[in-house]
């Protein structure tokens, strides 16, 4: 796929994209095969900057962690790769770029991909304009529903965040359908340690597989798979 070739309305997308921050297509392979995949370009830079605004007394600045393509993310692609997705209907929380719902999509699932913050949404467009089985949408846990249920709910590195434990379960909850399954992944921080002891309090059935880190031959990606009692 060429830059060249894609369609006006995606292009005015990237415009939209432009006038928020800086951003740019770049070969990624995903599921195994190589496309362009939108990315911010200076993802410190936008860390920096939030900080700044923060600093200056101004409310509302969210830590823009989404502009980065967290290697759990990337564990996750590899680890669906054991997995027949064709026809599942995929749910993707806290998607940030997008990395993992988008794997599940080549693999021939029906994917909706969600985040909090609408920036990494512009980005998950862009990367997905061609795939018409994803479905782009804003999911704030605990305030926002799809009114639909999932048979798979994938999620990166979203469980640094103990406060957020708590908005993520319902989440998971309101959007799991029976017999679903969850998987979760991360770079085995100590903070998912306690994750795991957590939410096997909270009437989850748990069990983890390691897949390889890409970029760190003496480290692994945890996949959390997660199912109601």
């Amino acid at each position: 796929m060429d830059v060249k070739t894609i369609p006006r309305h995606v292009q005015q997308l990237g415009v939209r994209a432009s006038a928020r921050f800086a951003w740019h297509f770049e070969s990624t392979k995903v599921a195994g095969r190589e496309r362009l995949f939108a990315t911010a370009t200076t993802p410190d830079q936008l860390l920096v900057d939030a900080c700044r605004r923060q600093e200056a007394g101004q409310s509302n600045v969210e830590d823009p962690y989404w502009a980065a393509v967290w290697q759990a993310a990337v564990g996750l692609d590899d680890f669906m790769d054991s997995m027949e997705l064709t026809g599942q209907h995929v749910l993707e929380v806290g998607a940030g770029t997008g990395r993992a719902g988008l794997a599940a999509a080549l693999r021939g699932a029906d994917v909706t991909i969600t985040d909090g913050m609408t920036d990494p949404l512009l980005l998950v467009q862009l990367s997905t304009w061609d795939l018409p089985q994803c479905q782009v949408r804003q999911l704030r846990w605990n305030e926002q529903r799809l009114g639909r249920r999932f048979s798979i709910i994938l999620g990166s590195d979203v469980t640094y965040n103990r406060q957020l434990w708590p908005l993520l379960e319902v989440s998971l909850k309101q959007h799991l359908q029976s017999g679903g399954i969850v998987l979760l992944s991360d770079p085995c921080r100590f903070i998912s340690n306690e994750f795991r002891t957590w939410i096997q309090t909270r009437g989850w059935l748990y069990e983890e597989s390691f897949v390889p880190h890409c970029q760190d031959s003496q480290r692994s990606i945890r996949v959390m798979q997660l199912r109601r009692r």
